[in-house]
């Protein structure tokens, strides 16, 4: 978690644009964001500070709003929420162990729809709680929110579809769109086609719904500039500029998009043909923190020099 706190630091510095974490339960990283998000957030001043993605089956959505209120307070508004259903996890069906469950006929991506929506409406800011007569603090006319409420953080929630059922779903009720490296396998086309496709369902679903602003849409890459031998011993295996498909449970095939690593004039070319870059707004770079902080600095310093410019990204 230290080492995510400096390599944020270090990304500020060197020019990007925002640090995104993964969020897992009963694994040995970050389980609960949300102290992370804030010491980022009070150790940088410029970088949207986000998620990719937090797995909505696990929380509390009043809780969770209490926690990401605090937190984007703190970094001045820079909170980029990323959250979903989630992905399959270290422990079966884990999230009842936290004390929840499926309500009869619905399942776990139903309950985590269902948390996500409830996050909304608290997010919006309305009043809904009956106060306290007699409240230890002084309360506002009227019913109460959840405190403390950022104003704004309504528009910086993101919802990582895996289909285009759910970036429809997600269009509709007005979240941004986060795209991974692994998304169902709904045709014959290759990763980055699929991809396209379903921003292209994302975005129709926006204008369809009458939204006032422009939705985000990001999608996520592995993406390795050769640039010296650490890379080349690393990264410049062969058989890795395929996609992959397999069943990430009994019943989901989905499709893993490719991890693309050359020298930077061969890397330029082929990024120029992924159609799912060219529609989205924001691209995030997944890195090897396992590798530390100065050599993932090194790595996203080399597309922020030699890749980023020459495809117009900056």
């Amino acid at each position: 978690m230290l080492q995510s706190i400096d390599l944020a630091v270090a990304a500020e510095e060197l020019g990007a644009d925002g640090a995104y974490f993964r969020v897992h339960h009963f694994a040995r990283q970050l389980g609960s964001p949300f102290p992370l998000l804030a010491a980022v957030g009070a150790r940088t001043s410029r970088i949207e500070i986000g998620t990719a993605v937090i797995d909505m089956r696990y929380e509390n959505p009043l809780y969770m709003a209490e926690d990401a209120g605090a937190a984007d307070l703190i970094s001045g508004g820079r909170l980029q929420l990323g959250i979903s259903r989630g992905s399959p996890e270290q422990v079966i069906e884990g999230w009842r162990y936290f004390g929840y469950q499926p309500q009869e006929g619905q399942t776990d991506a139903d309950m985590a729809r269902g948390h996500a929506q409830v996050l909304l409406e608290v997010l919006g800011g309305e009043g809904f709680a009956q106060p306290n007569p007699r409240p230890m603090f002084p309360n506002p006319p009227g019913l109460l929110r959840v405190e403390p409420h950022s104003e704004g953080l309504r528009d910086r929630i993101w919802w990582g579809a895996a289909s285009q059922q759910t970036a429809t779903w997600a269009a509709e009720l007005g979240m941004n769109l986060q795209s991974s490296t692994l998304i169902n396998n709904e045709s014959d086309k290759p990763f980055h086609l699929q991809q396209a496709e379903q921003i292209q369902a994302f975005r129709a679903a926006w204008q369809k719904a009458g939204h006032e602003r422009e939705p985000r849409v990001s999608v996520s890459r592995s993406i390795f500039a050769l640039v010296d031998d650490r890379d080349r011993a690393y990264f410049g295996r062969p058989n890795q500029d395929t996609d992959e498909i397999g069943f990430i449970d009994a019943t989901t095939q989905a499709i893993f998009g490719r991890t693309y690593a050359a020298e930077p004039d061969a890397l330029i070319q082929q990024l120029k043909e992924d159609e799912a870059i060219a529609a989205a707004d924001t691209l995030l770079l997944t890195v090897p923190n396992q590798l530390g902080v100065d050599y993932n600095a090194h790595v996203i310093d080399s597309i922020l020099t030699h890749v980023a410019p020459a495809l117009g990204w900056r």
